[in-house]
């Protein structure tokens, strides 16, 4: 009599494949609605990339002499590990492109918040960007949009200025852009001094830092007879300064914020008054319009935190994913959202793990410092090695190759543990598909190595999904010898 139980077709895995073609729930429909148009007289996209071109030579130019002369094997670019170029390499740029040294550091610092060059320790690499720059115009659009989100750093913040005092009026920035942006012409500094008080008292409001004055003598007024919306005003003037020292205050951070954006051709600021240039605002436009594709949306997550918004994704197909990461993150400061998001990854959701990292894919270069930070953290490192691949140009159908045996299998770990506490069983079953090693049981043995805090959970969860009953039973084994530590 013979056994019914196959003893080996079965327990040998199909040829690996990617991690990164793990299937996916998908249960939304694409969405129908169609491209908007930019508003009347916005140039043409060709027209639009020129312009960056233009304002962009100066960086071209510093990056390709870099990508010429810091290649690898060449002396240092850098000269504290921060892609601060060192006091030689400026002098060199200098003689050899006949500018200045401090032109030159203003030109790196533009090539870099561009993502025209890349510094990777001491030296120096060309982006993506600068080899499309001059047949794709959509890689110089990208480029002088991700230098706009960057402005910020363009400038130095004036000095005695508190660090909360700065973050308040980045926060603030993108509604006076946007008030700029329906103007369509220049806008008095006052009227924006004013409109930016009123955005940064509104942010002090919502965190209740309204600092309590004593009312005047006199009778107190009933609530029930209160008109409408007092309540709001009167912590709006509780939370202004009486003697107008909150509008002093703010004046300089101001008028840092708009040379800044100026410096990076987002605007025109001079005599008193501030014109958003042609690229500012398609820039803003763009922004405007994915907030309302993200207000419009089925998950409708531009107000959610990061972890909110990465369970409001979860079931969307990638397009309309990123769509919403784009739109989430053109509603805050860059530095902010990828603080948060990578908050979000290291919590004990391995789906929100995967999707912060896909979010981040969406963010680009401006998040490259953060993600290369937390290579060090195990529950981090697989994903943000294959993220820094990608972003080095790495196929992403072969970016897992940069992963050892031990971090592809810590992964498998944790994507299985995604797919278990959200997916169905049968995807389960197929993700061991996408498992490095070439049998069922060479990959129990690294797993059980491997140390994935989920791994009896994944284990049993994978024994009662697997149809076949010699592998279950195995699978079932490993899960009890790691449970009791064998």
């Amino acid at each position: 009599m013979t056994s019914r139980i196959p003893r080996d077709s079965r327990l040998r895995l199909v040829r690996p494949r990617p991690l990164a073609a793990a299937p996916r729930a998908v249960n939304q429909r694409r969405s129908r609605r169609p491209a908007p148009r930019p508003p009347e007289g916005t140039p043409a996209p060709a027209e639009l990339a020129r312009m960056a071109r233009i304002g962009l030579a100066g960086a071209v130019r510093v990056a390709r002499w870099a990508d010429a002369a810091l290649g690898p094997g060449s002396d240092a670019a850098t000269a504290d590990g921060k892609a601060t170029l060192s006091e030689a390499t400026a002098e060199r740029a200098a003689a050899a492109l006949g500018l200045s040294a401090a032109q030159i550091r203003a030109d790196w610092d533009t090539a870099r918040l561009a993502g025209l060059v890349e510094v990777h320790g001491d030296s120096a690499r060309p982006g993506w960007r600068l080899r499309a720059w001059d047949r794709d115009d959509s890689a110089v659009l990208r480029g002088w949009v991700a230098l706009f989100d960057a402005w910020s750093l363009a400038c130095p913040e004036p000095a005695g200025h508190e660090a909360a005092g700065v973050a308040e009026v980045v926060s603030a920035m993108p509604q006076v852009l946007s008030f700029l942006q329906l103007s369509a012409g220049p806008v008095p500094v006052d009227q924006l001094l004013d409109l930016l008080q009123q955005r940064v008292t509104e942010l002090r409001t919502a965190r209740c830092e309204v600092p309590y004055e004593p009312a005047a003598a006199g009778p107190a007024e009933p609530a029930a007879t209160a008109p409408a919306g007092a309540a709001v005003a009167g912590a709006t003037v509780l939370a202004e300064d009486p003697a107008g020292a909150g509008e002093a205050s703010l004046a300089p951070l101001l008028d840092w914020a708009l040379q800044a954006l100026a410096s990076v051709g987002a605007l025109t600021y001079g005599d008193g008054q501030a014109t958003l240039t042609p690229l500012g605002s398609w820039a803003v436009w763009v922004k405007l319009e994915q907030i309302c594709v993200a207000a419009q949306s089925p998950a409708g997550n531009i107000e959610q935190s990061a972890e909110d918004m990465l369970r409001g994704c979860a079931q969307l197909r990638p397009n309309a994913a990123r769509a919403e990461y784009r739109a989430w993150l053109a509603a805050r400061p860059v530095g902010s959202a990828v603080t948060e998001l990578l908050a979000a990854a290291r919590g004990e959701d391995a789906l929100l793990r995967g999707l912060a990292f896909e979010a981040l894919r969406v963010v680009g270069a401006p998040a490259e410092p953060d993600v290369r930070a937390v290579v060090e953290e195990p529950a981090l490192r697989p994903y943000a090695l294959l993220w820094l691949a990608e972003h080095d140009g790495v196929d992403p159908e072969d970016a897992h190759e940069v992963l050892t045996r031990e971090e592809a299998t810590w992964l498998w770990v944790d994507t299985a543990a995604a797919v278990s506490d959200h997916g169905e069983t049968a995807m389960l079953v197929r993700h061991l598909e996408a498992a490095v090693q070439p049998t069922v049981p060479a990959l129990l043995d690294e797993v059980r190595a491997v140390g994935h805090p989920r791994t009896v959970q994944v284990l049993v969860a994978l024994a009662a999904a697997h149809p076949d009953p010699a592998l279950a039973k195995a699978v079932r084994r490993a899960a009890f010898q790691v449970h009791t530590g064998g």
